[in-house]
């Protein structure tokens, strides 16, 4: 059961990298497709997943935020990255600010990406010190 949830979690969080990174292209664009109902509720149904999966794997293996560092830092990750990608694709003033966002959400998302395949809380970072 844990490698069913664990490929669900993996899946989806390439599905949301990828949908977040095209509704950015999208709105770089003023694209009226960011405007189909679509566009805006399967992104949702996917994190919904997401949390759902990672909730389990949490559970399965015992690693808590607050406990363990790496895990803690997901979340502390994932936070900074749904306010980043609200500014970038909703709540952003000017086009620069909401592409500042983007970019930055990207950024977030990488680091997240690395702490999970690190666990380690410093992520990509921790590799620089070789």
């Amino acid at each position: 059961m844990y490698f069913a949830i664990k490929h669900l979690h993996i899946t989806c969080v390439i599905l949301s990298g990828t949908g977040f990174f095209l509704r950015g292209l999208l709105m770089a664009n003023s694209s009226p497709w960011l405007g189909r109902r679509w566009m805006k509720v399967l992104p949702h149904i996917n994190d919904t997943l997401l949390l759902a999966a990672a909730i389990g794997l949490v559970v399965m293996t015992e690693q808590y935020p607050f406990v363990d560092a790496w895990v803690t830092a997901k979340v502390f990750g994932l936070i900074a990255y749904i306010i980043l990608g609200s500014v970038a694709l909703k709540a952003g003033r000017t086009q620069q600010m909401r592409l500042a966002a983007w970019l930055g959400a990207l950024a977030t998302f990488g680091y997240v990406v690395s702490v999970a395949l690190t666990k380690n809380p410093w992520g990509i970072f921790s590799l620089a010190g070789g």
